[in-house]
């Protein structure tokens, strides 16, 4: 038997569209909506312990969008952030405890400006398909049994989303890249 990474994913990973322009985010007790008004980015499956994950799901799914295209269309006042000290101020709803968002705050962060999502929370179909699986040891934390790790990343393989202990190299390298210009040692 596969072992179950994420309900959007463990039947295959589904294409994104190219012209697809956003959709809507609903929490599991309805209490909450967000807008996404674009396609998102570096869409992935994630193992740290923030992320909010379904019930049951060794894996979260997220991905980035420019905040501006995030919008809170109902139940504003529903949302809670989870970790007030946490770099992404994650978005809970009160009622359900789904995250529905998490927003950089910090101008000097190299992710400043993008908001995390979780795509699986909208009925559309055509959001950026996962790409890769980050902090893959981690869900070691979370409980997950450290002698099934060698089946984790054979899965992941399997559904064509490489496996990493950080983020995809990229993201990295965008990172490097943004600490490198912010101490001056590459130009803006």
């Amino acid at each position: 038997m596969a072992i179950s990474i994420h309900p959007a994913v463990d039947g295959g990973v589904k294409k994104g569209s190219a012209s697809f322009a956003g959709g809507t985010l609903k929490c599991k007790c309805g209490a909450v909506t967000v807008s996404v008004g674009a396609q998102t980015a570096h869409n992935h499956v994630c193992g740290c312990t923030k992320c909010w994950k379904p019930a049951g799901s060794v894996f979260s799914q997220i991905a980035v969008v420019a905040r501006d295209k995030v919008k809170v269309t109902a139940g504003q006042d529903k949302l809670k952030i989870v970790d007030s000290n946490a770099a992404i101020q994650r978005y809970a709803c009160t009622g359900c405890g789904v995250h529905m968002y998490g927003r950089i705050e910090n101008k000097g962060h190299p992710f400043y400006g993008l908001d995390f999502v979780h795509t699986e929370l909208s009925s559309e179909s055509g959001w950026s398909a996962p790409e890769f699986a980050a902090f893959v040891s981690s869900i070691i934390e979370s409980g997950f049994d450290p002698a099934q790790m060698g089946q984790v990343r054979a899965r992941l393989k399997e559904l064509g989303l490489e496996p990493y202990d950080s983020l995809s190299p990229p993201l990295m390298d965008a990172i490097s890249t943004h600490v490198a210009k912010s101490k001056g040692v590459l130009k803006a």
